[in-house]
């Protein structure tokens, strides 16, 4: 690759170009060689690689592979959807007394260290009817405002999410150091359990690309990414959300329909056994 710069679109030679990253920054590694800093272009990645390993990509590619995307993420919309006007919920099967209830979906907070992310999944929030604040903070300023967030934006379901991935030459799994960004989801998810230890009544995802899914279930997550580090679609956490917040309380939501319901599946997202935020609410105002 001649020369590059950030905001530049391209792949990795060495990974077959099997991802598009946009970089982010240029430096120089411990042997002295120049690499450049890497962030997924629509997983939620960072990575580094040595400039001579990058090629750059041109416009119609990042056209066509925007499009893919864009199609995998509608047909996915399209698909929760239709599977809401098989499932329609208690309240709506109850035709008779429809009228007399109404419902409150849970309030979904979502902290994420990318805005262009962030606000990308805020518009698909919106595109499902959840109601959704979204917050922007690196994640490894997460752990020190995880607490007065709650406390300023009280929320049924919390979203902690970002950047990830496996540092360049680890292959210690088990190790937290191998990972850019795991050790923050960690710490924030275990802040976050001291302000609400009830699982069920703060229900929280975390993670990214290729997190250390364990010690981010271990600390306190009833979801998280990723069982077996792969790269994560961008909104797996909103398509987990939605299913959450439109779940009854009173019902436990079934694990194998919300995975189901993501783009990544089990290779990408798991979780516990966790109760739906959606409420009933009585009687509905004529107002």
């Amino acid at each position: 690759m001649p020369s590059c710069k950030p905001g530049d679109v391209v792949s990795r030679r060495s990974y077959g170009g099997d991802v598009y990253f946009k970089i982010t920054g240029l430096g120089v590694d411990g042997s002295g060689q120049e690499i450049a800093l890497l962030k997924g272009f629509n997983v939620r990645l960072l990575a580094d690689a040595p400039i001579n390993d990058l090629e750059t990509v041109g416009q119609r590619q990042v056209y066509e592979y925007s499009k893919r995307y864009m199609r995998i993420t509608h047909d996915r919309i399209k698909k929760v959807v239709q599977s809401r006007s098989r499932d329609p919920g208690p309240l709506r099967k109850d035709k008779a007394h429809f009228g007399e209830f109404f419902e409150v979906p849970g309030r979904v907070l979502h902290l994420d260290g990318d805005e262009e992310y962030l606000d990308e999944c805020l518009k698909t929030y919106r595109q499902l009817n959840i109601a959704a604040k979204g917050i922007c903070y690196p994640e490894h300023e997460q752990p020190k405002v995880i607490l007065q967030i709650l406390k300023e934006n009280p929320t049924d379901i919390l979203v902690l999410t970002g950047h990830d991935g496996l540092l360049r030459g680890c292959k210690d799994f088990s190790s937290l150091d191998s990972y850019r960004s795991s050790r923050y989801f960690v710490e924030s998810v275990a802040k976050a359990r001291t302000f609400e230890p009830n699982r069920d009544s703060l229900v929280i995802f975390a993670g990214a690309c290729q997190s250390h899914y364990e010690s981010i279930l271990q600390a306190g997550a009833n979801f998280a990414s990723s069982p077996k580090r792969v790269f994560i679609h961008a909104f797996d956490p909103v398509f987990i959300v939605e299913r959450v917040a439109l779940t009854p309380i009173y019902e436990t939501v079934s694990l194998k329909d919300i995975i189901d319901n993501t783009v990544t599946g089990t290779d990408g997202v798991g979780g516990i056994e966790t109760r739906g935020q959606l409420r009933l609410g009585y009687p509905r105002s004529p107002y």
